[in-house]
């Protein structure tokens, strides 16, 4: 059921999906489209991209062509499919997922126009760009900063999970920001009076061996830091949660949609849309530097309701008014 949406101003090597633009005109003009994770998760994400670039006149296989590459969560792929697209002379290179894809794009061209999608990375902070109003450069795009919402999102876990008086946070020690990111989630538990316990995980084997400890630390909730990685990872990552029996809060409505327990981010398709329109102006003759960065507005609370039976959580009146969906 939905409610109402919380407003908050802020300031293998290439998977190529078929194309039915191969029988297209040289002119065409082609989209580089860069993303971290696997296709099959990012059905969704595409086809919001695809929405904003036909928002501005451009559909795939009639004026404009679009070359995949997926990285499927091994960040070491990234520079080689940057590079690829850089050879084939695409006319935008669209690095979705983190900020991994648009460190790779930024650091094979800086003629060819860059539109990042990230909400793990601060592109001021990476170098991505001098300022968010004032790209310059080649480069511009859709930042979320799901790191700032870190308080907002320990706060929502505490009211669901009063009794945690420990809670952990798992992390990426490779993830560009992670120290921001953790830093918020100290000063927030901190406020709270609950203990914080920074937990790593940087491979699949690492979230099996950080899950399989959580019971002797003594953690009773946990809280998943934006990142690519977990993103690409996001069925294992709920399963395991399950599994284990342990009250999370996620970065992405998707992991709530498979079974986790609550999630407070903003709309990925909303993301996608703004980075296909900023796309389709590049294509239009707009430049990059024009283009202020976009922060979205929108924000989502979500709840899956049986999972919080599952896990013996009565879910506050209160609280369950405050969500903008309830999954049952």
């Amino acid at each position: 059921m939905r409610r109402r949406h919380f407003m908050l101003g802020l300031g293998s090597a290439a998977v190529v999906l078929p194309l039915a633009a191969r029988a297209q005109s040289t002119a065409m003009p082609v989209v580089g489209y860069l993303q971290t994770g696997a296709p099959e998760l990012s059905t969704r994400q595409v086809a919001a991209f695809r929405q904003g670039l036909s928002e501005t006149g451009y559909v795939e296989g009639r004026n404009v062509a679009i070359e995949y590459r997926f990285a499927e969560g091994q960040y070491d792929r990234l520079p080689a499919m940057a590079a690829d697209l850089v050879r084939r002379r695409v006319a935008v290179i669209v690095p979705a997922g983190g900020g991994y894809p648009t460190q790779a794009a930024k650091a094979a061209t800086s003629t060819i126009p860059i539109v990042f999608i990230t909400g793990d990375t601060d592109p001021v902070q990476a170098g991505f760009v001098p300022s968010l109003s004032h790209p310059a450069g080649n480069v511009t795009g859709v930042s979320a900063l799901l790191g700032a919402l870190t308080a907002k999102r320990i706060g929502l876990l505490h009211e669901l999970v009063p009794k945690a008086t420990a809670v952990g946070m798992l992390a990426n020690p490779n993830t560009l920001s992670v120290t921001a990111q953790i830093d918020e989630a100290q000063k927030a538990a901190k406020t709270l009076g609950i203990a914080l316990q920074v937990l790593y995980a940087g491979s699949a084997p690492d979230l099996d061996a950080v899950f399989a400890t959580m019971g002797q630390r003594g953690v009773g909730a946990l809280l998943v830091a934006a990142d690519a990685f977990f993103g690409s990872r996001r069925g294992h990552l709920v399963r395991l949660a399950q599994h284990h029996a342990i009250p999370t809060s996620y970065y992405r409505r998707e992991f709530v949609e498979e079974g986790g327990l609550m999630s407070y981010a903003t709309p990925l398709a909303d993301m996608y849309r703004q980075a296909g329109i900023y796309a389709g102006k590049i294509l239009g003759g707009a430049k990059p530097a024009d283009l202020p960065v976009v922060q979205p507005t929108k924000f989502e609370f979500v709840i899956n309701r049986k999972t919080a039976k599952t896990l013996g959580i009565e879910i506050p009146p209160m609280l369950l008014a405050l969500t903008d969906e309830v999954i049952e």
